[in-house]
């Protein structure tokens, strides 16, 4: 079925931007919340930002402000810029539906330097 690909993640210092990508092999249009989860080293996977119909984007305390997530259905792609980088942001960064229903990709890592 649907199958997700992270991309845009790489090495940056503190306080820089990053936009990662979020790529669907199938349509995203019938699911209703899609979402940007991170795994810090020896931590379990959280959700930091979610969009979905019928509601303001939502975010995470230790990133709002700083994050953006958004989507094109017609490109069945979610995006999530992140500015104002932070040492703490440092993970891998996955993509999936909220709650998580789909195969977990390979993710994208985000490093970032102090």
């Amino acid at each position: 079925q649907v199958q997700l690909v992270e991309s845009g993640g790489g090495l940056v210092q503190a306080g820089g931007s990053l936009r990662l990508s979020c790529a669907a092999s199938g349509s995203i249009f019938s699911i209703a919340a899609m979402g940007w989860y991170r795994q810090a080293p020896g931590k379990q996977r959280q959700l930091v930002a979610y969009i979905a119909r019928g509601i303001t984007p939502t975010y995470a305390d230790s990133v709002k402000g700083r994050f953006a997530i958004s989507r094109d259905n017609a490109k069945n792609t979610v995006y999530l810029q992140m500015n104002s980088l932070k040492p703490e942001d440092t993970a891998v960064y996955y993509c999936n539906a909220v709650p998580s229903r789909i195969d977990w990709g390979q993710g994208t890592q985000v490093t970032v330097s102090s």
